[in-house]
């Protein structure tokens, strides 16, 4: 029944012969031979020999075989190591000591305390107390220290303070004071003074200091400042006021254009060692665009100073006239206007520059300072009278460095442009004023000329010549 069943379901079956074989199949060439198998076959040996003749070309080509060098023994420490290890830079877990200058050596002896140095080199600096009592806070005796003072009073010096001073201070004595050795300050731009000590005490000595005498010359464009131009190319604030002075007596500073070209000589001294002291303004010249040059040299007519336009032909117009008191352009007339805050018509009693805020004002004039302070609608007010009943009259301004009373000179910074008061904007509102009337600013702005010698004439145009020779190479 069974076998019945299999031949439906699968058929019958047919008989195939097949080769009876014992073990694994034999693999195929191969030239990696596992040596822990089939041991001293002929595949073996292959494997073997081929395993030697690698080793032995190896050998053969490889580099020889030599003992590896051995280190160098250490030495024991000396004490130039001990030097190297005082002043070498390195981390403390590796021996530094940095800080140390010198490591002691084998012939130092330690000592309990530091022996008195015999003499001590300082340099101090002159307080607001005078020298005698900058040298005793330095350590020297009082009674030096006033000796010093007296001989350099004596000699016509005057040691302001700020002034340097080098000196040497010997052994200290009982008091804990040490006695003046030797003393040396800087008099002048072309002076030192030494006092030093000898047989018979302290005594005094000058120091002459050689100093170049040549003028220096400044020049540079206008630009968008005048004053400002000034100082960037290297004049001082009394150099460049009085530039503006000069101009003021032949022209109206604030007509000055940007692309004019400024000119000056001063007189200058120089030392060496390049300290330098600029003197008084020699020359004052301007390059304009479109208008008459200037070349005004300064020189005493009359035992005044007064300006002298060689380009001119020798017109003077004296040192003492009435000057601008800003270098600024004019924005505002005298005369009747609308007011720009008020909005009606009322009479400006002055004119207005424009300047811009901070920008220096100077006096117009020689006088005294008649009033100083808040003036209702014109801000911070400065007013000079200048005798003969004429008065000036500086108004709006960010801050006042004069006083009431105070006598100011012509050029002289009396304070600074603002919008203090009734102002829409940073301006100067200049007044003159005649017996209490103002009168027009334009009409007040010279005095009367100093006459000229005409003999004098070749003689300014040959300083004029030298001066302008100042500077020039060849």
């Amino acid at each position: 029944m069974r076998e019945a069943w299999v031949q439906r379901q699968f058929g019958t079956a047919t008989a195939i012969d097949l080769p009876v074989a014992f073990g694994a199949a034999r693999p195929p060439f191969s030239l990696v031979v596992d040596l822990g198998e089939n041991l001293f076959s002929k595949d073996w040996w292959r494997g073997a020999v081929t395993l030697a003749a690698l080793v032995a070309w190896a050998w053969m080509l490889g580099p020889g075989l030599e003992p590896l060098p051995a280190g160098t023994p250490a030495r024991p420490r000396s004490a130039v190591d001990d030097q190297w290890a005082a002043i070498g830079v390195k981390s403390p877990e590796r021996g530094s000591r940095s800080g140390l200058r010198m490591a002691p050596g084998a012939a130092v002896e330690p000592i309990a305390e530091a022996p008195e140095r015999a003499f001590v080199d300082l340099f101090a600096t002159v307080g607001r107390d005078g020298l005698a009592r900058s040298l005793v806070r330095a350590g020297a005796s009082a009674g030096d220290a006033v000796r010093v003072e007296s001989l350099m009073r004596a000699d016509g010096a005057r040691i302001p303070p700020g002034t340097g001073v080098a000196m040497v201070l010997g052994r200290k004595g009982a008091l804990g004071q040490r006695p003046v050795e030797k003393v040396v300050v800087r008099a002048a731009l072309d002076m030192r003074l030494m006092v030093e000590r000898g047989d018979d005490g302290l005594r005094l000595t000058r120091l002459p200091i050689p100093v170049d005498k040549t003028p220096l010359r400044i020049r540079g464009r206008a630009g968008d400042g005048l004053y400002w131009a000034l100082r960037a190319a290297g004049a001082s604030s009394q150099s460049a006021a009085a530039y503006l002075k000069a101009l003021a007596t032949q022209i109206d500073v604030g007509e000055v254009g940007p692309d004019d070209h400024f000119d000056l000589v001063l007189a200058n001294r120089r030392t060496p060692g390049g300290e330098s002291q600029a003197g008084p303004l020699l020359y004052a010249g301007l390059e304009r665009s479109g208008e008459r040059d200037l070349q005004l040299v300064a020189w005493q007519v009359g035992g005044k100073l007064a300006w002298i336009d060689a380009a001119a032909d020798g017109q003077a117009q004296a040192a003492n006239a009435m000057i601008w008191p800003v270098n600024a352009r004019i924005t505002s007339g005298f005369g009747m206007r609308v007011h720009p805050i008020l909005r009606f018509a009322r009479m400006h009693r002055g004119v207005d520059f424009g300047a811009g805020w901070g920008t220096p004002i100077f006096a117009a004039a020689d006088g005294q300072v008649s009033r100083a302070g808040w003036a209702g609608g014109y801000g911070r007010q400065v007013r000079i009278a200048h005798g003969e009943g004429m008065t000036t009259s500086y108004s709006h301004m960010s801050r006042m460095v004069v006083e009431p009373g105070m006598p100011v000179r012509q050029g002289q910074l009396i304070g600074y442009v603002g919008s203090s008061g009734l102002s829409t904007g940073p301006h100067l509102h200049y007044e003159v004023l005649r017996g209490g009337t103002p009168v027009n600013p334009m009409s007040a702005r010279f005095s009367s000329a100093p006459a000229i010698d005409p003999a004098m004439t070749n003689a300014i145009k040959v300083r004029l010549k030298a001066l302008l020779g100042v500077g020039r190479k060849g």
